[in-house]
């Protein structure tokens, strides 16, 4: 990916820029900087009609192909699209799941029926979707999954046993995609099928699980005899693993620049913190925060390398293992920054900001594959070792 920008590239950043200061105000102003569900200012229904004011500016769907309502933009404006955004004040994006992660999974494995039916929900910021994939028995080893899942010969929909656990935002969402074992007595990968299933029904249960932060941005989803039509899942029954793969695959490309443009915000308000209190002063903090700044970089070049369709990947490995230990180790440096006073409630935004930093960082390097998890892969599959 070429770095130097272009005057085309200029320009597109431009409006991106000029259309955040334009709409992100008035009704919207109390979203901005929020990170997401349970942050100051970050009200779920307000939330929503930003996802569908930015779906009337056309910044949803920006490399969807054309033919699925899309702007099939090049690699380089995505980046920058998210980059601007989280500059500019950009709140954590509740399509986020449903636009990134599902929606390319129901180009390449759905039917014309079903991206016809649910494309442009998530096109126009107006269904929200939640990830069915961990469950108590079942997180960094996925194969491991138990919910069950089979037809009802009668009704010819799928009935649904199980339960689900850090779900993120369920309690907000329309619909989940859950990973289930539909075939008795199949074991590891093999036996699977990805189904498509509304959560507004009886059969499904959710709690939501309080933080350490005092959020509830996850919830467990218990699915007693829930129910979906026959025809909701991607792939053929039998075949999830495959497409569950191919889901979390997702997860790397211009979306990360995003995110690495809010820990460059992170960073900043370290930066701000100790220049306000003094702590720039001390030349072994000074160090820490240089080498947080260099190790950030490198985390973008790693991004902008394996940002591509023919990516490796193992990529995505390597970048969640890189990013996870450098965003923990930043929150480390906040507290430190704050000294004794990072003990202390304070009222001040950015004191706040920096606790709730260290607080959410320390689950980085648990949550989407446990780094030991991201190890081994890297292990198996890039460098060939045995198991």
């Amino acid at each position: 990916m070429n770095l130097q920008e272009t005057d085309t590239e200029r320009a597109f950043r431009a409006s991106v820029r000029d259309w955040m200061h334009a709409h992100l105000c008035g009704e919207f102003a109390p979203l901005r900087h929020a990170s997401g569900l349970g942050s100051p200012g970050y009200e779920p229904a307000l939330a929503k009609r930003w996802e569908q004011q930015l779906a009337a500016g056309g910044w949803t769907g920006l490399g969807w192909p054309r033919q699925h309502g899309g702007r099939e933009l090049p690699l380089a404006q995505q980046v920058i699209f998210h980059e601007e955004y989280v500059r500019c004040g950009g709140p954590g994006r509740l399509g986020h799941i449903g636009e990134t992660l599902l929606a390319p999974t129901l180009m390449a494995h759905g039917t014309p029926e079903l991206q016809a039916r649910f494309l442009p929900g998530i096109l126009a910021g107006q269904t929200y979707w939640a990830q069915g994939y961990s469950e108590p028995g079942a997180g960094s080893d996925l194969a491991a999954v138990r919910t069950r899942a089979r037809i009802d010969p009668d009704s010819g929909e799928w009935v649904i046993d199980g339960q689900k656990v850090w779900t993120s935002w369920a309690h907000e969402s329309d619909w989940i995609f859950v990973l289930a074992r539909c075939e008795p007595g199949s074991q590891r990968h093999k036996g699977l099928v990805l189904l498509l299933v509304p959560l507004h029904q009886n059969g499904v249960t959710l709690r939501p699980i309080r933080q350490i932060t005092g959020e509830a941005e996850f919830n467990e989803v218990f699915f007693d005899g829930a129910r979906t039509e026959g025809a909701l899942h991607l792939g053929a029954p039998g075949q999830g693993w495959a497409v569950a793969m191919y889901l979390l695959g997702c997860e790397r490309g211009a979306s990360t620049l995003g995110q690495q443009a809010h820990f460059q915000s992170e960073l900043e308000q370290v930066m701000e913190v100790a220049r306000r209190n003094g702590a720039a002063r001390d030349p072994l903090l000074r160090q820490r925060i240089a080498h947080a700044a260099l190790g950030l970089q490198t985390l973008r070049s790693h991004a902008l390398r394996t940002s591509g369709d023919d990516a490796p990947a193992r990529a995505s490995s390597i970048g969640k293992y890189a990013w996870s230990n450098w965003r923990r180790t930043l929150g480390e440096l906040a507290m430190d920054v704050l000294g004794a006073d990072g003990d202390i409630a304070s009222n001040d935004p950015l004191h706040q900001a920096l606790q709730r930093l260290w607080l959410v960082s320390r689950a980085d390097t648990i949550y989407a594959g446990s780094n030991e998890i991201q190890l081994n892969l890297m292990a198996e599959r890039a460098l060939q070792m045995p198991r």
